[in-house]
């Protein structure tokens, strides 16, 4: 968990400029996935060819039918073979199975290759805010996918 957290701060820090702050915010997160883990309600997926990480996602349960996807990264070197879209319909699928009614994410307006990822997976972009909580000011968007039952 903690190689999977360390690989994605550096990576937008190196991309993005975005720092500390958002380091924190993962580790946090990772931290109460870990603490309150609850099998068959949140699940991680970690990515791996030839038996190298290459990119994670974590689903977690919000509670009334809510799942979120959180923490979805791709190593560079991995980029544009398809890792991304099998991460995020292996959380859609779990999400399903589960018994959600909706899949919910946080994502940025900069991240145009991941908005274009869940765009085609159906998720529908249904808030804007801009925040500075990366250290610098970025546009923060909620995006929702309604799952069929």
């Amino acid at each position: 968990m903690g190689l999977v957290i360390a690989r994605q701060a550096m990576i937008y820090e190196q991309e993005q400029g975005w720092g500390r702050p958002l380091e924190a915010l993962m580790l946090e997160t990772g931290a109460r996935f870990l603490a309150e883990f609850r099998p068959g309600r949140d699940q991680c997926w970690i990515a791996e060819i030839d038996g190298m990480c290459v990119g994670s996602v974590f689903l977690t349960d919000e509670g009334d039918g809510l799942a979120r996807l959180r923490l979805l990264y791709v190593e560079p070197c991995a980029r544009g073979q398809g890792v991304a879209d099998r991460l995020v319909a292996a959380c859609i699928g779990f999400a399903r199975e589960a018994g959600y009614a909706r899949v919910t994410l946080w994502t940025h307006t900069v991240l145009a290759a991941a908005r274009r990822l869940y765009a085609r997976h159906g998720f529908r972009l249904v808030a804007q805010a801009e925040h500075e909580a990366f250290g610098v000011p970025v546009q923060g968007e909620t995006w929702d996918l309604a799952l069929e039952r």
